[in-house]
């Protein structure tokens, strides 16, 4: 199972955050053990009062191109894997954000 499942008006992202990581960025693919697969997202702000959330947001803004307004959360506020949607074209999406992990997978 894909990290990514396209919308007609974008896509959903499940990532698993790690917080205060240290740095902001990607760190590839991961799958659980219930066998989803998560983009991997390392941020430095810590997990309080939504701190990681919005920083996570802007990674994956980023990470895709396009506007932190465009990214919002969908599901696991308080949890370490988050699903978040991002609005725009569904295909360019997903190129840019499997382009990025890919990316961070190799090294």
């Amino acid at each position: 199972m894909s990290f990514l499942k396209l919308l007609a008006d974008g896509v959903e992202v499940t990532i698993r955050a790690t917080p205060r990581g240290g740095r902001d960025g990607l760190d590839g693919l991961a799958s659980l053990s219930d066998g989803r697969e998560v983009l991997k997202v390392r941020v430095r702000a810590a997990p309080e009062d939504g701190a990681a959330t919005a920083a996570v947001c802007k990674v994956l803004a980023q990470a895709a191109g396009v506007a932190p307004s465009q990214v919002r959360l969908a599901s696991g506020a308080t949890a370490r894997v988050k699903v978040f949607r991002m609005s725009g074209d569904a295909p360019a999406l997903a190129a840019a954000l499997t382009a990025a992990a890919a990316g961070k997978a190799k090294g």
